[in-house]
């Protein structure tokens, strides 16, 4: 199997289809994910950034960085959000290699620290992530662990 990982801002013409793949994975509204990746183009700043694996034209996982990943810690910023990789690719390294990708590649754009939330235990701390605190969604009762990564 090869996938090769693409920066949406490197192929803009993603957008739409890596917009609609985010929303049916997630349930956030189209639009939420649509306007981030339009900020994204715009080249603003380092963020939002907006990340896909490819396998042929398959988007098999993808990942973005945004200032807050909808939780009360608005000082932990900016957020790797929306994980996923299809579940007939995990497990073979996939979102491992997409989220070393990323931080260097936000290291590249001079952002050396990077925060998660997550309810996994122990699969990021694979890729040198480390637990920080938890904290409340927005909206939420419940309490999710948030990590931090610097480069």
């Amino acid at each position: 199997m090869e996938y090769k990982i693409i920066r949406l801002i490197d192929q803009p013409d993603l957008k739409e289809k890596a917009a609609l793949w985010f929303h049916e994975k997630w349930e956030i509204p189209l639009d939420a994910y649509a306007q981030s990746m339009d900020e994204c183009l715009a080249c603003k700043g380092p963020v939002p950034q907006w990340y896909v694996a490819l396998e042929n034209e398959r988007i098999i996982a993808g990942m973005g960085v945004i200032e807050n990943d909808f939780h009360n810690r608005k000082d932990l910023a900016p957020n790797v959000c929306a994980v996923y990789t299809e579940e007939d690719r995990r497990c073979r390294g996939i979102a491992g290699s997409l989220l070393n990708y990323v931080c260097q590649d936000m290291k590249s754009r001079g952002i050396d620290t990077l925060y998660l939330i997550t309810d996994h235990t122990s699969f990021y701390e694979r890729y040198g992530w480390k637990f920080l605190c938890m904290v409340q969604g927005d909206g939420e009762e419940a309490l999710s662990r948030m990590y931090i990564h610097e480069s």
